[in-house]
């Protein structure tokens, strides 16, 4: 669940923080598509981690 929603929300705020600077659609999607994985990248190692953790 958390890596899903990592990438949810990492391409939401990538697509926002291009429509901010002033990007095209184009630059839209290749924004959200980068932080969406490198979220989504952030949310598996954090799941990884609490499992670890958690359940030895």
């Amino acid at each position: 669940m958390l890596v899903i929603g990592g990438l949810v929300l990492g391409a939401i705020g990538g697509a926002l923080y291009a429509r901010r600077y002033g990007g095209k659609p184009a630059d839209m999607a290749q924004y959200a598509a980068g932080f969406g994985i490198a979220c989504g990248l952030l949310a598996l190692f954090l799941t990884l981690s609490l499992d670890r953790l958690f359940l030895g």
